[in-house]
């Protein structure tokens, strides 16, 4: 299937509507600095800047189901507490979720808080009852997780063991999906998958497929020998099992196995990666796409969750951006993006207490000096922002002859550096405008603005920024390279080269 056939089918999904019943948990955030060991003991003491709460577990599923553009049923137990209020609140956030929840007063809300300094994790502190849900609490649940069904494109059981998918729920609601010709994709927990026997389809990781299966997933004979046997045991159509830097592959009940390989990313947390790719995968799956299409978009989108911090959903424009990028040869999706996307995105960043620095240019043919300056920038904060002249404002700037190279190829050669973690378009002759919208912290112009009226310099300093200049490479630019090359061009010895040349060919 062609990059164009898939990149239709993303357009056509529509908003499918997608049950999910499993663990709901609300994952609690809290962000901080650490500057020094604590005196009590060898640990490191967190400075705590910002506390943020978000929906964890199958609610997750669901959320990214909403970022896709899609609608959600989530079923599932929260305590009578604190933690349960919390979650309700953030389920009422989020359109296109309807939440039905059962309360369990003698079990509290599941409550996950990671403690985080610089995006790493430093410690995870779980509050949980292991203990199984009372008998009324889990009909309750099935009873919630039947209704349902009704209306859904797919229906996803997400397991994370903590006592809402049994065995008898979950063959109830697989039975009835089934009945009503609803498919049912499993996110599977434990050893003992008899539970799931008769769903559609199960989406285990190589380590899961194998603690189940016993057999040794090592190799990808191993992984279709795995698959083949979960089909099998459990009369699904096919068995999806994702292998982490390997991709994923689909293994049918009928058929050959068909592996789709990772798309290359740098791995930055991989919290939540498997509830993205099931809940693309279901979407997919619920608006009729065969499941070879399902996982090989699914496998993007996890893809790209992997490269960010946290449980994050991903949106159905990031995933067609990358699908387009994955295919013209490197990965440059999630980093050019819109002004509008990108004032959202460093909404995020800021949550994070990340230091959003900005500089912009026509970064016309990247040379020497545009490199130094942008790792400059680099040190100067944690994100760096580009905003990039677009192609007209370029003309008005340098004259008719420029640029170069346009506004699209220009954005996709800075997404390639290291130090650049985004890159957006502005079509002002200044980045007043857009420096307005993205209020960075740190402004960066080159050293030979100094002294000068810097646009978006009064802005940044009225929100507590500051502006610096940065060093330059000296007789590093691109008017010089264009000048060289011209002259060169014109050169004697580059004449007498073509005379020759041409007379070679002459005589040919």
């Amino acid at each position: 299937m062609s990059t164009a056939d898939l990149i239709e089918i993303i357009d056509a999904l529509g908003r499918p509507k997608v049950a999910v019943v499993g663990d709901l948990i609300l994952d609690h955030y809290v962000f901080g600095a650490v500057s020094r060991i604590s005196p009590e003991a060898p640990i490191p003491v967190l400075h705590v800047s910002r506390e943020e709460d978000r929906l964890g577990g199958a609610a997750n599923v669901a959320a990214n189901i909403l970022s896709m553009g899609g609608r959600s049923t989530l079923v599932g137990a929260i305590g009578r507490d604190e933690p349960g209020k919390r979650f309700r609140k953030l389920a009422q956030q989020a359109k296109g979720l309807t939440l039905s929840a059962s309360e369990t007063p003698q079990r509290p809300t599941v409550l996950k808080t990671r403690m985080v300094s610089q995006n790493q994790q430093m410690l995870r502190v779980d509050r949980e009852d292991r203990h199984a849900l009372a008998a009324a609490e889990l009909k309750d649940i099935t009873t919630r997780a039947l209704k349902s069904v009704d209306g859904v494109g797919a229906l996803v059981l997400s397991d994370y063991g903590k006592g809402v998918i049994t065995p008898d729920s979950a063959q109830r609601i697989i039975k009835a999906a089934t009945a009503a010709g609803v498919p049912v994709i499993v996110d599977p927990k434990g050893r003992d998958y008899l539970r799931y026997k008769g769903a559609t389809a199960v989406t285990p990781n190589r380590a899961e497929a194998e603690a189940a299966t016993g057999i040794d997933c090592a190799t990808l004979a191993g992984v279709k020998e795995a698959g083949k046997w979960l089909c099998r045991k459990l009369k699904l159509k096919a068995a999806v099992i994702t292998l982490s830097a390997e991709g994923v592959a689909v293994i049918p009940a009928r058929g050959e196995m068909t592996h789709f390989p990772a798309q290359a990313r740098g791995v930055y947390d991989v919290t939540g990666a498997g509830d993205t790719f099931i809940a693309t995968f279901a979407m997919c799956v619920g608006a009729q796409a065969d499941f070879n299409t399902a996982a090989r978009i699914a496998n993007y989108a996890a893809a790209l969750k992997v490269a960010r911090f946290g449980a994050v959903a991903i949106t159905r424009e990031e995933l067609r951006r990358s699908v387009i990028s994955a295919h013209e040869g490197f990965d440059h999706a999630g980093k050019v993006l819109a002004n509008n996307e990108l004032a959202e995105a460093l909404v995020e960043h800021r949550k994070r207490g990340e230091r959003v620095v900005f500089t912009n240019g026509c970064f016309d043919l990247l040379h020497q000096g545009h490199v130094t300056y942008l790792n400059f920038c680099r040190g100067q904060g944690d994100i760096v922002v580009v905003g990039l002249n677009s192609d007209a404002s370029v003309r008005r700037l340098k004259g008719p002859t420029r640029p170069v190279n346009e506004s699209d190829a220009r954005a996709r050669v800075l997404a390639a550096l290291s130090d650049v973690d985004y890159v957006t378009v502005f079509e002002e002759d200044t980045p007043e405008k857009l420096i307005r919208k993205l209020r960075p912290d740190v402004l960066v112009k080159g050293e030979d603005w100094s002294g000068q009226r810097v646009a978006g310099a009064d802005f940044v300093e009225s929100t507590g920024g500051q502006v610096v200049f940065a060093p330059l490479v000296q007789g590093k630019s691109t008017t010089n390279l264009i000048e060289k090359a011209k002259s060169e061009n014109r050169s004697p010895e580059r004449k007498r080269r073509g005379s020759t040349r041409k007379k070679a060919e002459s005589a040919s």
